[in-house]
């Protein structure tokens, strides 16, 4: 187990350019509550509290009902379906603050998928028309890293980075917010993560519930994704080779000259990289707020405004790499099984 990696992790999920002062008042970092001794996990259920030091449900003065729905938002949809006129309950529920256990779930996944040489990176990859498309592999994956890692837009390109400041400034000047692309590359992956046989058990299906429902995203793309549609097949599928000094390598010696599935065909990865792309939309909460309808007197009014950032794609990125991570974790786990570490790595 690997405790600084993941409160590290935490760390990075509150950073980021854009971000609001709700990051200033909390320290994310886990408490081992059970299922770890010694630095290793015991095989019991592994339980991690992330404390929360802003939690003052009961505070009217902190928290006062909310009855004028923010465009975007589960507010209005979510007070008609609990019955009430005051959103404050199911605006603090819909919450991306709940990204935080995902996050750490997440990381303690990544320690054991390293373990096994399964790599996962993810990193804002485009906002408006700063676009940065990486061919990641083995051998840049540490330098890409890097450079992600000093990018305060967590975007290891330091042109794209710098164009994408000055959208998160445009948007906040403006009072407005901002929206992005964010990409998980998972590498070492082996053959058959995932099913045919089963509707809900397709890795595809599987990563992209996991990304789809993490707050704000509104979609996912697998490889090219859409860009599918815009081709013709022979552009589309990746030609199939065998080069026998590759059979010890996750793809078992199939190699291909492109990766256009992203990894997955059929619903299952064919040890090719899995690429996946998710789209956040812009925080739904404007400071300058949008038209909307007071839910006690039906009267039209602006909507109301709960702190908040005016960029989180950032973070977004750090979200939707652990909730790959945990889901290719799970299947790894599904497929090889064992009740230990060198149990796991035999049946790998």
């Amino acid at each position: 187990m690997d405790t600084d990696l993941i409160n590290a992790e935490l760390r990075r999920r509150q950073g980021g350019y854009g971000r609001g002062g709700r990051q200033r008042i909390e320290e994310d970092h886990v408490e081992w509550l059970g299922g770890v001794r010694l630095g290793q996990t015991t095989g019991a259920p592994v339980a991690m509290l992330v404390p929360n030091r802003d939690s003052r449900l009961d505070d009217l003065e902190a928290t006062p009902p909310v009855h004028r729905p923010r465009p975007g938002h589960a507010d209005l949809a979510g007070a008609a379906k609990y019955g009430t006129d005051d959103c404050r309950n199911v605006l603090e529920r819909a919450s991306a603050r709940q990204t935080a256990a995902r996050t750490a779930a997440g990381a303690l996944a990544s320690c054991m998928l390293s373990e096994l040489g399964i790599r996962v990176v993810g990193y804002v990859t485009a906002m408006r028309d700063a676009i940065v498309d990486l061919d990641i592999t083995s051998e840049n994956l540490d330098e890409i890293t890097a450079s992600r890692d000093a990018s305060s837009m967590y975007c290891p390109d330091a042109a794209a980075t710098a164009a994408m400041e000055a959208f998160v400034r445009e948007a906040k000047e403006s009072k407005d917010t901002v929206g992005g692309l964010c990409r998980v590359h998972v590498l070492g992956a082996p053959m058959g993560l995932g099913t045919c046989m089963i509707r809900s058990g397709g890795l595809d299906a599987r990563l992209a519930a996991a990304v789809m429902s993490i707050q704000a995203f509104k979609s996912v793309e697998i490889g090219l994704g859409r860009a599918v549609a815009e081709r013709w097949g022979s552009d589309v599928h990746d030609a199939i080779s065998f080069d026998p000094s590759a059979e010890g390598t996750p793809s078992r010696g199939f190699v291909r000259e492109t990766n256009h599935a992203g990894g997955i065909e059929g619903g299952m990865s064919n040890g090719q990289p899995i690429v996946v792309t998710g789209a956040m939309k812009p925080i739904s909460t404007l400071l300058r707020g949008m038209s909307s309808v007071n839910l006690q007197t039906k009267q039209p009014e602006q909507s109301d405004y709960e702190r908040s950032d005016v960029c989180a794609v950032s973070a977004a990125s750090v979200v939707m790499q652990h909730a790959v991570a945990f889901e290719i974790a799970a299947a790894v786990l599904e497929k090889f099984g064992g009740d230990s570490m060198d149990e796991l790595r035999s049946r790998l």
